[in-house]
């Protein structure tokens, strides 16, 4: 059976960014920190050392020049071991010209990198230690269709997924997935947290109520002129449109059936804003708020805030003021945002919330590694990820569904295209990368997925960064930004303000005085969005402003003592300008240590 699903823009403020066309059913001289990957790697122990000596050759057009272990090496091979108990003899040598030799034991890699610093501390004539690490075949599932998510293993267009796989699958991490609900499915059972339907409109809701606990999907289906204006202009089916992103990010993965999620160890929190016809800006935003871990009136708390949301989702304008306030809200509690870049084949700058500050925009790309032809491009976009082109058979997107054509029946799977198929899989990885070092920022986050996306193998301009690597993300996040930088007074003025010039800088900064104010100065590319996170004292209040180079007030945060401010700008001019982040005192302490705080500034 062959069934088609489109999603027009509405009246309403936002509809799900998805094109929905396609069938269903069908290291120098230090030593790594191995400490981080032991919980998740395959190889998590050896029983083997390499140690090079800075006397030694590697092979060239002749053989390896391998110095011989004198007695004064040996000693200290000897002692180095001792300070572990551990007994170590001669292997081999090896055509860099390295020694290996073999441990009394295995032992985890950390330990193994310990030996290795202690050698080094105590023989200068080595030039590097470490671990010689056990590989295996990377983990590829037994799920029936995984050879058809081309999107995962492929090397042109793909994402390469089964490296990541080997070093986190996500196990700690709740994804907010914001969309039209979602469907029980097989493949997505023992995934799905208790979510929220936030859906004020009973029409709408389509559910015959409005907000309620009962976050799963009844169905979309429109019928020609039910939206208004003639929108849709023929009759629509359900589109299942969440339970397909859900999928996509954490589908229950070789379970020897369906599909595998990108972040199969990470949880879903399903909100519902999206029914019949759309979604309204008010309900998203709430959702977001409290998908994150936020306060909203009369909704119960969340008790899985996720560290990550994935919305899927879009309308045109610019960002409005009740969209970027919410996502501000989340990200202050530490979630990153992923939208959708839209598919009007258009500048994403028009598009809502790609354009909002502070989010990752993501563009499609197609089995090529190119610019799926719908896709939204520009200046605000910041990565790209598969997205698929149902033109071609197979060059979808395949995730879960439900196989109802109005109301819900059978699960399902489905090949769909979109922004909206692109987004859970950069939402996934950032759920993996957060799973391996929980401490990084959304700034650095997206910094990081930035610097470790790979080149475009086809045309893509406009599509941001590359294309996100999933492998080589979870790489990046085992580092962190270390930047940092003291306030120098006087800095009281525009003219005075203190020069910012790496992403990912934290300042650290004193408020002196009840009357004091600190400046400083950014100068922002064109297309970058400036974020600044200000945290302080649990008993201080401290409020945040960004201006431009006139002292025109762009954006602000002015929340209550001891809680953390975020506001975030977006140059959307041709030319770099100049941005001016300003902390001024409220109330609470002042002075070198009751005064202190941290700004952290990314662009």
């Amino acid at each position: 059976m062959k069934l088609t699903h489109s999603i027009t823009p509405s009246l309403l403020k936002l509809c799900a960014a998805a094109v929905l066309a396609t069938t269903a059913l069908a290291a120098g001289a230090g030593v790594p920190d191995y400490r981080a990957v032991q919980s998740d790697a395959i190889g998590a122990q050896t029983d083997r050392l390499i140690v090079k000596y800075k006397d030694a050759l590697a092979a060239g057009k002749g053989a390896a020049h391998v110095p011989a272990l004198t007695a004064a090496r040996l000693a200290l091979l000897n002692r180095a071991g001792q300070q572990f108990g551990l007994n170590m003899k001669l292997s081999h040598t090896i055509a860099t010209g390295a020694h290996v030799l073999m441990l009394d034991r295995k032992m985890a890699l950390a330990d193994v990198a310990a030996v290795a610093t202690e050698l080094m501390a105590r023989d200068a004539t080595v030039e590097y230690a470490e671990p010689d690490r056990i590989m295996h075949k990377l983990f590829t599932p037994n799920d029936s269709r995984y050879a058809e998510q081309w999107d995962f293993y492929e090397a042109t267009g793909g994402m390469r997924v089964p490296a990541a796989w080997d070093k986190s699958t996500g196990a700690g991490i709740n994804v907010g997935v914001i969309d039209t609900g979602y469907r029980p499915h097989a493949d997505l059972s023992g995934q799905i947290l208790p979510g929220y339907d936030f859906i004020k409109s009973t029409t709408i809701a389509n559910d015959g109520d409005g907000r309620d606990s009962d976050a799963r999907d009844p169905g979309d289906a429109v019928v020609a002129g039910e939206c208004g204006n003639g929108q849709p202009t023929q009759d629509e089916a359900s589109s299942w449109h969440g339970t397909h992103v859900a999928g996509t990010i954490a589908a229950a993965t070789n379970n020897s059936t369906g599909v595998a999620g990108i972040a199969y160890g990470a949880k879903i929190v399903p909100a519902r804003v999206l029914g019949k016809c759309g979604g309204y800006t008010s309900d998203i935003a709430d959702a977001m708020i409290w998908v994150s871990g936020g306060s909203v009136s009369g909704v119960p708390a969340n008790a899985n805030k996720a560290r990550v949301i994935n919305m899927s989702l879009g309308g045109s304008g610019a960002c409005d003021s009740t969209t970027q306030a919410a996502i501000n809200s989340a990200r202050s509690r530490g979630t990153v945002v992923v939208v959708a870049a839209g598919n009007g084949n258009t500048d994403a700058g028009n598009t809502n919330p790609a354009n909002c500050a502070g989010v990752i925009a993501v563009a499609a790309t197609n089995r090529s590694g190119g610019r799926a032809y719908y896709s939204n491009y520009g200046s605000v976009v910041d990565v790209a990820a598969p997205g698929g082109d149902g033109r071609t058979s197979g060059g979808g997107i395949l995730s879960t569904l439900n196989a109802g054509t109005t109301v819900p029946g059978a699960d399902s799977y489905a090949y769909y295209q979109g922004t909206s198929m692109a987004t859970p899989h950069v939402a996934a990885v950032v759920a993996l990368m957060l799973s391996k070092n929980p401490n990084l920022t959304p700034d650095e986050v997206e910094a990081k997925l930035k610097s470790s996306a790979r080149a475009f193998p086809a045309a893509c301009s406009g599509c941001g960064a590359g294309i996100v690597d999933a492998s080589a993300a979870v790489d990046a996040a085992f580092g962190t930004v270390s930047a940092t930088m003291n306030e120098t007074e006087s800095n009281n003025t525009l003219a005075s303000a203190n020069p910012v010039s790496v992403s990912g800088t934290t300042v650290n900064g004193t408020m002196g005085s009840s009357s004091d104010t600190d400046f400083f100065l950014v100068q922002l590319a064109a297309g970058k969005t400036l974020s600044a996170t200000l945290t302080m004292g649990s008993t201080s209040d401290y409020d945040l402003y960004i201006y431009n180079s006139a002292g025109t007030l762009l954006a602000r945060s002015e929340n209550g003592t001891g809680a953390t401010d975020a506001a975030s700008v977006t140059n959307t001019g041709t030319t770099t300008s100049a941005r001016y982040v300003r902390v001024v005192y409220y109330a609470g302490g002042t002075g070198a240590t009751s005064g202190a705080y941290k700004l952290k500034l990314g662009w």
